[in-house]
C-alpha cells in the first residue's frame, strides 16, 4: 500500500457516489486530490468506466505531469486539473462532470448569476463561462487557469460541462448539487420568461467574504469552517 492510497480510495468512493447520483455518467468528466505538502496530485484515469475502477487504477502525477504511480494513461484533463493547483491554492479537490443542466447552460452561453444565499456562499459571485476550447488542449488548460483566478469554486465551459472547486473532496462533492440546482432553476426561470430575480448586492457581497475568509484560511495551511 503506496502513501497515496487514502487519496485513491477517496478519488473511487467519489466518482461512484456522483455515478449513482446521475453526476457522472458513462466515463465522461474526471476528478481530482490534490496531494497536500507536495507539487502532486491524484486524478482518475482516462476513459475507464468509474464502476469498475479501483484504487489502483488512479493515477499520481506532478504538476508538469511526470507519472509518479499508476499504471493507465491519466485523464485528458489533467493539465487543466493542474493548472488549477497552481493559481488557486485554496483548491484541494477539482470535479469536472457533464452534468445536464449546467450543461445544457454551456449551450446558450448563459452564466448564473447570484440568484441564492448558498449559491455565493460556496460557488461564488456567479458561475461563469469559460470560452469553448477542445478537451484536453492547452487551449483549454490556459483558458481555465486564466478564469478561474477570481476565486468563485464553480464554472462551465461552454459547451463541455461543469468545473467545480472545493477545499476539500466533501465540500467539491456539496458544490457540484448547489450548481445542479441553481442550474435546474435558472433554466427553468429562463423558459417562464419573467423576469429573473437576484439576491441583493450586498448579501452576495457578504456571503462571497465569508467563502474568501475559507479560502484564505485554506491557503495558509488552516482549517476552513464551510458553515452555512
Amino acid at each position: 500500500m503506496t502513501d497515496f492510497y487514502a487519496l485513491k480510495q477517496q478519488i473511487v468512493e467519489t466518482a461512484q457516489a456522483l455515478v449513482h447520483k446521475g453526476y457522472l455518467m458513462a466515463t465522461g468528466g474526471n476528478i481530482s486530490l490534490r496531494v497536500v505538502g507536495q507539487n502532486a496530485f491524484v486524478i482518475t484515469p482516462s476513459n475507464y468506466d468509474y464502476l469498475k475502477m479501483t484504487p489502483d487504477d488512479v493515477c499520481v502525477l506532478d504538476f508538469d505531469l511526470n507519472v509518479i504511480e499508476g499504471e493507465l494513461k491519466p485523464s485528458v484533463e489533467s493539465a487543466m486539473h493542474g493548472a488549477v493547483y497552481q493559481v488557486r491554492k485554496d483548491v484541494n479537490a477539482i470535479v469536472h462532470t457533464h452534468q445536464v443542466y449546467t450543461s445544457a447552460l454551456t449551450l446558450i452561453k448563459a452564466p448564473i448569476p447570484a440568484l441564492f444565499d448558498e449559491q455565493s456562499r460556496f460557488l461564488g459571485r456567479s458561475v461563469d463561462i469559460i470560452p469553448y476550447a477542445p478537451s484536453g488542449t492547452s487551449l483549454l488548460k490556459n483558458a481555465v487557469a486564466k478564469h478561474v483566478k477570481n476565486h468563485n469554486n464553480a464554472f462551465m465551459m461552454q459547451n463541455h460541462g461543469a468545473l467545480i472547486f472545493g477545499h476539500d473532496m466533501e465540500r467539491a462533492v456539496h458544490n457540484v448539487e448547489i450548481l445542479e440546482k441553481c442550474s435546474l432553476a435558472y433554466l427553468l426561470a429562463i423558459c417562464s420568461e419573467k423576469k429573473i430575480s437576484k439576491i441583493p448586492l450586498a448579501v452576495r457581497e457578504i456571503a462571497f467574504a465569508k467563502l474568501r475568509q475559507d479560502q484564505k484560511k485554506v491557503e495558509r495551511g488552516e482549517k476552513a469552517t464551510g458553515g452555512e
